[in-house]
Order: structure tokens, then sequence, then C-alpha cells
């Protein structure tokens, strides 16, 4: 027997694209076969009257396939991307995982899922079991396979040296060009976690794409990545975290944990001067390991009060997001990702908090 077909909807009220401006009273209808149209469909189900419409969340910085104790099996992977999409976020940036998730794609309640494959580290310079561990001149390669893969690369950019006892580059600047050129030649980003002040240079200078977390950024390595058009991305709610890295530290590594204190305190700081500079900043979460799975709300909020304001916050979750992941948004067309709220989350963001409906590609979550 064939599937009975799923009934067209038709949602009207503030239609919002997801920027800091764009908006229009108006109404939009989901087709039978998930999509959103522009334009009447007959017979229509009217669900949502005089609400908040707009695209799904993005997080831009989420590992479905980790959790605190590394690796989790794929059913577990499924319930982290339910729970990402339940709350909103119905594209994510996969920004690393060791779990090949692509059998996950066909179930209708998982976020899209735009992939950087796994971490690629050196050995003893990562989270063990994470990344593919490579030696400097085997980075180019490596890199140019992944990026035969997925349109993502994600390298580990610093990370503490046991030998001296605090953070540290991994790679060469003359790898860095060679593999981030590698990427570039497959059609592939590269993006980097970087803590620390002294990998930078080396990165961005190499012609990365984009930069995780960012705490240690400087005035003269925000320049940079304004000179070049490196995005940020801050996870602001995981630097939440960092004075319980330097606890953990310990005694053993007393320079990492003195480091980790320093960029903390400033990090408020240094993510204002990156937006005041002009730096594209985008909301990501880093779920997975130490953060639960369906935050990103928490942080369009950290950000709105890092700098951004709710508007811009909104955006760099929204369809701004969307447009650098070159996914569509409020598009005729388009997978109906849909969220709908009762306020205007460019004023108040906390109203993302409790949507009245969650669709993705028609179907509904919440």
């Amino acid at each position: 027997m064939s599937p009975t077909p799923r009934p067209a909807l038709h949602l009207r009220g503030v239609l919002l694209d997801g920027t800091a401006e764009g908006e229009h009273a108006g109404e939009l209808w989901v087709t039978p076969e998930g999509r959103i149209s522009l334009e009447p469909v007959p017979d229509a189900d009217t669900v949502v009257d005089g609400a908040w419409i707009l695209p799904g969340l993005v997080d831009a910085h989420c590992h479905v396939g980790i959790g605190p104790d590394g690796a989790v099996d794929l059913e577990t992977a499924r319930e982290q991307g339910h729970t990402d999409a339940e709350a909103g976020a119905l594209l994510v940036r996969d920004c690393g995982s060791p779990v090949d998730t692509r059998p996950l794609d066909d179930d209708p309640r998982m976020p899209e899922i735009v992939r950087a494959g796994r971490h690629l580290a050196r050995p003893r310079r990562y989270i063990r079991d994470l990344p593919i561990d490579l030696e400097p001149d085997e980075l180019p390669a490596a890199v140019a396979e992944q990026a035969r893969a997925n349109p993502w690369v994600k390298l580990v950019g610093d990370w503490i040296d046991r030998g001296e006892g605090d953070l540290a580059p991994l790679w060469p600047d003359d790898v860095l060009r060679a593999a981030i050129d590698a990427a570039h030649a497959e059609g592939a980003r590269v993006t980097a976690h970087v803590f620390g002040e002294d990998a930078l240079p080396g990165l961005i200078g190499a012609g990365i794409d984009g930069i995780e977390h960012g705490t240690g950024l400087t005035d003269a390595t925000i320049a940079m990545m304004v000179e070049r058009g490196t995005v940020l991305v801050p996870t602001l709610i995981n630097v939440e975290n960092f004075p319980e890295f330097a606890d953990a530290a310990g005694g053993k590594f007393p320079r990492y944990g003195t480091h980790m204190r320093e960029l903390y305190a400033r990090a408020p700081l240094t993510i204002s001067a990156a937006i005041e500079a002009g730096v594209p900043v985008f909301a990501g979460t880093d779920a997975g390991g130490g953060i639960v799975h369906g935050r990103i709300v928490d942080e369009v909020v950290a950000l709105a009060r890092v700098g951004l304001g709710p508007a811009r916050a909104l955006a760099a979750a929204c369809d701004d997001a969307r447009a650098w992941l070159r996914r569509p948004g409020l598009a005729h067309g388009a997978p109906a990702d849909l969220l709908v709220v009762d306020g205007d989350p460019r004023a108040d963001p906390e109203v993302l908090r409790a949507p009245t409906a969650v669709l993705r590609a028609g179907t509904r979550l919440a």
C-alpha cells in the first residue's frame, strides 16, 4: 500500500527571513512533499494564524555522535539529533565526529547535517579516539581525502603540549597552507579548533575559512580575520567550561590552568572586539561531550549579551547562517524547515525557547 499523502499546510502571520531587518506580514504554504510554497496550495489546512514564522535555526558548531565518554552508537546519535531539531536547530554543522551519521539522513525527525568528517590532529594532541592522528607531512593528503567526502574539514589548531605544559599549535605554517589549499581545490572549506593565541596567525594567514572558539584573538589577529573574511563561531556556552578545564589540569599543568582561566576571564571582551571590528560571527553550541544537545537558544542569548544584540544574534543563528552554509531560508521550493513563535525573536530571543510549532521538511516535531 502506498503511504497516505500528507495534507498541505497554510501558515499566516509575520514572516521573518531570519535576518536582523527582514519581515513582512504574509503567508506561506507547505506542500504534501514538505516544501515551502509562496503560492496558494489547494485544500491546505490553516495551522498557524497570527504568529511569527521564521526559518529553522542553525547550530553552526555541533557534534552529533560524540558524548561525554567519546563516540556514541548510532541510536544515541539519533537521539542527539532529535533533541537539536526539537529545540529548533533544524540545520547543524557537525563540526567533527568519529561516527558516520549518514544512515540517519532518512529520518524525518533529524536536522539537516552539514558535515566536517573527523577531526584531524597530531598523536596525543587531542581527545583520545576522536581524531584521525597524523604527522604534519600527512596532513595535506588527509585534508584532501576529507574534503572529497565532506563540505567542511575540521583541524585541531591548538591543544595542550605536554612537553610545554600549555596550549601550543599543532601544525607548521607551510603545512597549513598546503592543507587548506588542498581542501579548497576540492571545493571544501576548513575550520579549526583554537583556544589560545599562538596558532591563530598561521591558520588565518594560510587562508582558513573559520575559527572555532577564538578566545585567544588579539587586535592583530582580529584585523587579519576582517581582511580575509574569516568567520568566527565562538561557542560561548562552552567557554563557560574553561574554569573546569583549568581545574582538571590540577598541579600537573599549572601554566595551562592559568592560561585557560585568563582566556575565560577576557572572553566577553575578546568576542565583543571581534564583533565590533566586523568579523562575521555565527551561533554554535559545541554540543556533544561536555555540552548537552538542544541548547541553541542559550547560545543566541549569549551572543546577544556579548555585543551582537538580539536581532543580529538571531541572524547569526538563522538566515545569515543559512546563507553562509549555502542553505535556503523562506524560499519557494525550499524544504519547509520552519519555526513558529508567539513573539518577535529579534526583540527578545527568549521567545525561541517555547515555539508553538517546529516543522522539519513539513513534518511537525513540536
